[in-house]
């Protein structure tokens, strides 16, 4: 475990809390909402090679497969040279949505990352990735989260259903809804597929930084890609240590918005009562 001398007890007990579950990041230093300084200065030349390197690679694949939003998004952030200092990037971000970018040492509690989103403060971790880690990784590094989901909170109406989310899950921690919640973030917001005039292409923030699926999810015939409907999402589960089988396509960032406001509640009740569904199911009558 981190050493937590010479800091105040309770920031003690969150790094105890988080230490001791084996978790990646030095939470040592995070206050009670779990932010910590970036310290852009202590990353290592190697380190910042190696963001250049996954930035190249990931670059070279998003054309023809990420949403256009995306790509313009990304284009004008210039963090094509090196790790991002996020408080350049969080003055920007707040002058177009209102969004701020936090520094987390890694995964935080349920809790704080809804309260987080619904106050519109996006949580990025500081760490990166090794070279050994270059195509997979087990947690989310600050490149997952740094490329995979800020370029569209610069979209007013995503960024809109990032606080309504996190809003929502609050209020899921109450009604035992959380395992339900966690599939629509993982088949939207992390590994969401969107119909655009240019065709289909890729939203979600795992497919986004992924050097792999981001071409399985678009071109390979094995996975089903299925119309989003709600309660179907929330029925499905996932795997977190393979492509998916399944992926969820939505018309336009409006619809998940607009499919996504109403209050949760009387769902959670009825999906209570009904099973889930294997990963790879594919239910009469939908389309891939």
């Amino acid at each position: 475990m981190n050493s937590t001398t010479n800091i105040d007890p309770l920031l003690a007990d969150v790094a105890e809390k988080y230490n001791s579950a084996n978790l990646r990041g030095d939470y040592s230093h995070a206050n009670a909402q779990y932010v910590v300084e970036q310290n852009w200065a202590r990353y290592t030349p190697e380190q910042h090679a190696l963001w250049r390197k996954l930035y190249a690679r990931q670059a070279a694949l998003l054309p023809g497969r990420a949403c256009r939003e995306f790509i313009d998004s990304l284009s004008q952030l210039n963090v094509a040279n090196g790790i991002p200092q996020l408080e350049r990037i969080s003055t920007i971000l707040f002058n177009q949505t209102g969004w701020q970018l936090i520094a987390v040492p890694g995964l935080i509690p349920e809790e704080a990352f809804f309260a987080h989103l619904a106050h519109r403060r996006f949580p990025v971790t500081v760490w990166l990735r090794t070279p050994e880690e270059f195509d997979y990784i087990v947690e989310p590094d600050i490149f997952h989260d740094f490329f995979g989901h800020v370029p569209l909170l610069f979209n007013p109406i995503f960024a809109d259903h990032m606080q309504a989310y996190g809003k929502g899950g609050l209020k899921a921690l109450k009604l035992d809804g959380l395992v339900m919640l966690a599939r629509l973030y993982w088949y939207t917001i992390e590994f969401g597929l969107i119909h655009t005039c240019e065709g289909l292409r890729a939203y979600g923030a795992g497919i986004l930084s992924s050097g792999g699926e981001i071409v399985y999810c678009l071109e390979s015939d094995q996975p089903h890609r299925i119309p989003f409907h709600l309660e179907r999402v929330m029925r499905t589960l996932y795997k977190i240590d393979a492509y998916q089988e399944s992926y969820f396509v939505i018309r336009d960032y409006q619809q998940l918005f607009d499919d996504t406001a109403p209050d949760f509640t009387p769902l959670y009740a009825a999906l209570k009562n009904l099973p889930p569904l294997p990963a790879d199911s594919l239910l009469p009558g939908e389309t891939c």
